[in-house]
């Protein structure tokens, strides 16, 4: 069961390495440690050395308020 936790949320985070991957600027956020997880893995690989990539916490928040959130921070 675990194994297959692990090979889903690599491939989730596969799927995300190749939509940050066209940015310049990426911001992870969310209530869980699953955004420290993703950060320590794209630090890992030098392809993403020229992006800038941030890391903050945040509460469960609705879709309404991660738009905000996003607008707000890169404003």
């Amino acid at each position: 069961m675990h194994n297959k936790e692990q090979h889903e949320q690599s491939a989730f985070y596969k799927q995300i390495t190749k939509a940050i991957i066209e940015y310049n600027k990426v911001l992870l956020f969310g209530p869980t440690e699953a955004k420290d997880e993703l950060y320590n893995l794209l630090k890992t690989n030098t392809m993403f050395d020229n992006i800038q990539i941030e890391v903050q916490h945040s509460d469960v928040m609705t879709e309404n308020q991660m738009h905000a959130f996003v607008r707000e921070y890169f404003a």
